[in-house]
């Protein structure tokens, strides 16, 4: 089992985050992670499969999913598809959080109205953006206040029980922790060093980890460097080993066995592919 924290950075030119799903070529997939922007997924074209914790979401032409903050969850896609993603910073609902965790339901129920209309909007959203005519920002913005008023008063969950707010709170103390690696990747980030570093005993951390990030800490780690030594495979002209060797992998051989682990395919097979492609 894989899993890492995902940053996510807003557009330049907006106060939240809208592009089209990278797995749009199919043969595709997106380890565990989480992060704590609530995130959109809607899809226009195709089908992906989609898994927030132990749950199942088939998603298929019309249909969206909304994923709460420190939510772990994954994605497979077999084919082609047309999908847009939309994350949203948490802070962007503190006004309207009567609780100290605001919940929205993961999909629709059936294909009511208010379903197609925010499916729609999103689609008007990312039209307007991607055309950039003059003034498109206040369009583009005016749809989003919309598309948060959807959220708060037809998607909000009314009852919030203590463990999904444990939950939070515990992911939470995750991230200090996994932002650290995620610098520090390259470098030997033991449990035993990362733990005392953040004042828990390396017991505490590797429990933590297992039981609400759905992880152990090694693999998390493994996962952090297969997710960069990927961007330099694609990105970069270097060597499997030397990629290996900047990303904290001891060896070649031991990145090519963790990258085949993910993506079912060699690195060097990958990157063959993708220059075919392009």
């Amino acid at each position: 089992m894989d899993l890492k924290r995902e940053l996510v950075i807003p557009n330049d030119d907006l106060p939240f985050k809208m592009f089209v799903f990278e797995g749009m070529n199919g043969n595709y997939r997106v380890t565990k992670h989480w992060h704590d922007t609530v995130e959109i997924f809607v899809v226009f074209e195709g089908e992906i499969d989609f898994y927030i914790n132990s749950s199942y979401y088939g998603l298929s032409k019309g249909r969206f999913i909304i994923v709460n903050s420190n939510e772990v969850h994954s994605i497979d896609v077999a084919k082609e598809n047309f999908t847009i993603v939309v994350q949203i910073p948490p802070e962007e609902f503190d006004r309207f959080r009567e609780e100290e965790y605001m919940l929205f339901r993961h999909t629709a129920e059936g294909y009511k109205e208010q379903d197609a209309a925010f499916v729609r909007l999103i689609r008007q959203m990312y039209t307007s953006y991607a055309e950039k005519r003059y003034g498109y920002e206040l369009e583009v913005l005016s749809d989003y206040y919309k598309l948060l008023h959807f959220l708060v008063t037809k998607y909000r969950e009314k009852d919030v029980d203590e463990e999904q707010v444990k939950k939070n709170r515990q992911m939470k103390k995750l991230y200090k922790i996994t932002a650290y690696i995620q610098e520090h990747y390259k470098e030997d980030v033991t449990l035993e060093t990362v733990a005392g570093m953040f004042g828990f005993s390396p017991t505490y951390l590797s429990r933590i980890f297992k039981k609400y990030a759905n992880v152990n800490y090694k693999t998390y780690v493994l996962n952090v460097r297969v997710e960069y030594a990927y961007k330099e495979l694609l990105n970069t002209g270097q060597s499997i080993n030397k990629i290996a060797e900047s990303c904290g992998f001891p060896d070649g051989r031991s990145f090519t066995k963790a990258f085949a682990a993910r993506f079912g395919i060699t690195p060097d097979k990958y990157r063959k592919e993708m220059r075919r492609r392009d």
